[in-house]
Parts: C-alpha cells; sequence; structure tokens
C-alpha cells in the first residue's frame, strides 16, 4: 500500500470510527458537563503557595518569537500584514494622529502553543466523552473551546533532561522514560506534584530551530507514552517541552504517533505546551517557579499562540 493512501486510509477510519467506540467512554472525575479538566485543580490556596516560591523576582518569557518563516507541523502557516486605513496619498486618518494595523492568516498552533482539551482525540471521542460529531464545526468548537481555560497560576518546574543524558540537547527519536524523569525530580529537588505544569527541557529548540529548521522539523525527542501515564497518575495541569509537540517523533510505535497527546487530553483533561523557551530556565538553574498563563479566549479555538510567563 503506497504510504500517501495509508495515510488516507488511516484518516478514514478516523473520520468513520462507529458510534460503538463511545459506549466505552468513561466521564472524568469532574463530572459529565466539565470543560476544563485538571485545571479545577487551581484553587486560591494553590496560587497563594505558588506565589511563595518567588525568589528572585526575575521574569522568564517562555513563548518563541515567531513570524511567517517559523516551521510549523504541515500544512500550518503564517502571514502577517501591517496596514494603514484610510491613510491613501499622505490623508491623515484623524486630525492629529496616523496609526497602523494589522492583519493575521494563521493557524493557531503554530511555535509556542497551548492545545485546548478539544484538539485530540481518539475513538470518535475527545475529553469527558464528547463526540466529535457533536462538538466539531467549522465555526469552532462548540464545546471544550479555548475559552474555557480559567487562568492557569501554578507551581511550575522544569526538568533538565539534556543534562540527565549529559549532551547539550537530545537527539530526534530519542525519548526519556519514567526512570529518567524520577531521577532528574530527585538530582534537582523538584519533585512533580499535584496541580503543577511540568516543562522538559531537551535542547532541542535552543540547537536545532535556527541552525536547521527542517531538522527541528522532522523530528524532536520527547517523552515515552510511559511517561505521560505517569504525569497523570500525579494529577497535574500541564505537560510541556521545548520541543513542538513534547512526544517523541518518531514515535517507537508507528501505530500509535502521539499517543501522549491522547493520554494527557483526551484521558485526563492534561494541557499540553509546545514549543517552550526552556533554556533561559535551565541556565540559571530555576527549576522552580511561579507559572502564569492566561490564553485569549477566542471561541470556539482548538489551540492558542501563548507567551507563558515564569517568575523565580
Amino acid at each position: 500500500m503506497r504510504p500517501g493512501f495509508t495515510s488516507l486510509f488511516v484518516l478514514s477510519l478516523f473520520a468513520f470510527a462507529p458510534p460503538s467506540f463511545a459506549d466505552d467512554c468513561k466521564h472524568s472525575r469532574w463530572g459529565a458537563e466539565d470543560q476544563i479538566g485538571n485545571a479545577n485543580l487551581i484553587t486560591s490556596k494553590s496560587v497563594l503557595a505558588a506565589s511563595k516560591l518567588i525568589k528572585t523576582g526575575k521574569t522568564y518569557a517562555l513563548g518563541i518569537i515567531i513570524d511567517a518563516d517559523t516551521p510549523a507541523f504541515p500544512p500550518r502557516s503564517l502571514s502577517l500584514q501591517v496596514v494603514q486605513p484610510g491613510q491613501q496619498m499622505g490623508r491623515a486618518a484623524l486630525p492629529n494622529a496616523i496609526y497602523n494595523d494589522d492583519l493575521v492568516q494563521m493557524w493557531l498552533g503554530i511555535g509556542p502553543q497551548i492545545d485546548g482539551l478539544g484538539h485530540l482525540g481518539s475513538d470518535g471521542n475527545y475529553y469527558n466523552c464528547n463526540k466529535a460529531e457533536d462538538i466539531s464545526d467549522i465555526n469552532g468548537l462548540t464545546r471544550l473551546g479555548i475559552e474555557n481555560v480559567p487562568p492557569l497560576v501554578t507551581r511550575g518546574i522544569v526538568l533538565d533532561m539534556a543534562a540527565h543524558f549529559g549532551v547539550e540537547f537530545m537527539n530526534a527519536g530519542q525519548f526519556f522514560t519514567v526512570q529518567d524523569v524520577k531521577a532528574v525530580e530527585k538530582k534537582q529537588g523538584t519533585p512533580v506534584r499535584e496541580g503543577d505544569v511540568v516543562l522538559f527541557h531537551t535542547g532541542w529548540t535552543d540547537a536545532k530551530l535556527k541552525s536547521d529548521p527542517d531538522a527541528w522539523l522532522s523530528g524532536e525527542p520527547g517523552q515515552s507514552e510511559e511517561v505521560a501515564q505517569y504525569l497523570a497518575s500525579k494529577n497535574v495541569v500541564a505537560v510541556g517541552a521545548d520541543t513542538w509537540g513534547v512526544d517523541v517523533v518518531p514515535t517507537p510505535d508507528p501505530d500509535r504517533p502521539f499517543q501522549g497527546h491522547v493520554i494527557l487530553l483526551k484521558e485526563n483533561g492534561i494541557y499540553t505546551l509546545e514549543t517552550m523557551n526552556t533554556g533561559p530556565l535551565v541556565r540559571d538553574r530555576a527549576f522552580e517557579f511561579m507559572f502564569v498563563l492566561g490564553p485569549a479566549r477566542l471561541r470556539g479555538a482548538v489551540q492558542m499562540i501563548i507567551n507563558p510567563i515564569a517568575i523565580h
């Protein structure tokens, strides 16, 4: 079977999955109507606790700068135009001022981004047994849209996986195991706790995004399925990395690509954060910090470009 035909065949299986798959779906522990998943763990008490992690007051922008040349998962792209409405031929827009506006046509899953709970599902279902045919509309998701995500203010940690393997950056296709994660938790003194945002530093983006963008996009180091299961068992709020997809690419099992996303998003209501700028954090050994994120509230959106802030 030709590779292109195989891809179309696999996609068709997902598109026409029989409704009987939904019979095995189990509702979230947060109730059948829940749309925010483990963000329910963030409370006034946990936010106050996170604020006590601030030691130096230094802030870190976790989003990288993006533009039309930023490589992205196909067929995603970005186009920006700056315009000056009503100001042709030297005319002033206002009696006392001129101004610029901008138009953007883009996919929201480019560069630093949060994957909402309506981004990736399996067996015809998304998070909390929401059926694809019920929530997926061309004008926006009718449930699980990004507008539901509350402010994510919590304890954040970054686990330096590159240092664990004694390298500047991990290689594409190289994955880390639960044993590796636990070793870094212990070495850094940063155990994973309930309600955390957990970021992985692999060194991939620092090493490859500018020097070899084609290589950066064609593969990546990342978590194994077991790591996603481990973090889900810890009841974290979000999992991210300095890679474009968090999961290892190519995957050890070709029949289960991005299974970590399925485990986190669909099965456990845990957000994924991609292309996070973790290099400055590990260079400063700022392994534990207050994490702050308020995604733009575009109704029905699946993903959103973001610039979370780590305060150390």
